[in-house]
């Protein structure tokens, strides 16, 4: 019998949240605890369903999470195998670590942020309220984070400088990446929803303070996220702030 044979058999032990979160969390602590090594395949969608009393939809989320967190890999045909032992302490986008984004991107998007608000003409303005708008409607997770990207250029673009617009343009697949990581932890797309409001309310209203500052806390947080990621297991979020 195969380590994952003799996981599968055991009853999960994860708390009450999301379907996929639990299904996450059980995958995560069995990879990360030696239950499931390296090199080792996982039992199929079906089998892992049945384990979880959940649909194959919500196997194949969870299979989509170990995968954005660098824990699995999906080969057609063959099925998903378990490639590292942990997350990644600096994973790689693209070209970029997420240490060389959390670096830069304070240095342009809080500034870039502050001229959007006094510089963005009204059909920016217009543009940026519809980009929300969309992303609080979309349901589908792989779209979302190229809105978000999209989200992020376009405030880069409304600051009037061309420098700012070139480099979020540059790092724009990069930053879908990483929000595609963060939003592995349960509810972090919906507090994202929030951050983004006040950022788009203070650029609309043409407070430069304020769009900064809602720029700075939005970073902080997904920075926290990606902290909770690299080290701690996914659990339930933490309370509103």
């Amino acid at each position: 019998m195969s380590l994952s044979d003799s996981w599968a058999r055991k009853q999960p032990s994860t708390v009450r949240v999301g379907a996929a979160e639990a299904v996450l969390s059980d995958l995560r602590a069995a990879i990360e605890g030696g239950e499931l090594v390296v090199g080792e395949r996982l039992p199929s969608e079906a089998a892992l369903a049945t384990k979880f009393g959940v649909s194959r939809s919500v196997v194949r989320e969870a299979l989509r999470s170990t995968t954005t967190l660098g824990l699995t890999e999906t080969h057609t045909g063959k099925g998903t195998f378990v490639v590292a032992s942990e997350v990644a302490a600096n994973p790689t986008f693209g070209a970029y670590t997420v240490d060389a984004l959390r670096e830069a991107r304070p240095h342009i998007e809080v500034p870039a942020a502050a001229l959007a608000a006094v510089r963005r003409t009204p059909e920016q303005a217009d543009a940026l309220r519809q980009l929300f708008d969309t992303m609080l409607a979309e349901p589908d997770p792989k779209t979302w984070v190229r809105l978000d990207a999209e989200f992020h250029l376009l405030i880069a673009q409304a600051s009037g400088n061309d420098v700012f617009a070139a480099v979020i343009a540059q790092i724009r697949d990069a930053l879908a990446g990483q929000s595609e990581m963060v939003n592995v932890l349960p509810d972090r797309r919906e507090r994202s929803d929030i951050e983004h409001r006040s950022i788009v309310d203070a650029i609309v209203d043409g407070s430069g303070d304020d769009a900064s500052e809602a720029m700075s806390r939005h970073l902080q947080h997904v920075q926290n996220a990606l902290g909770r990621l690299r080290g701690d297991a996914v659990t339930a979020p933490p309370a509103a702030e």
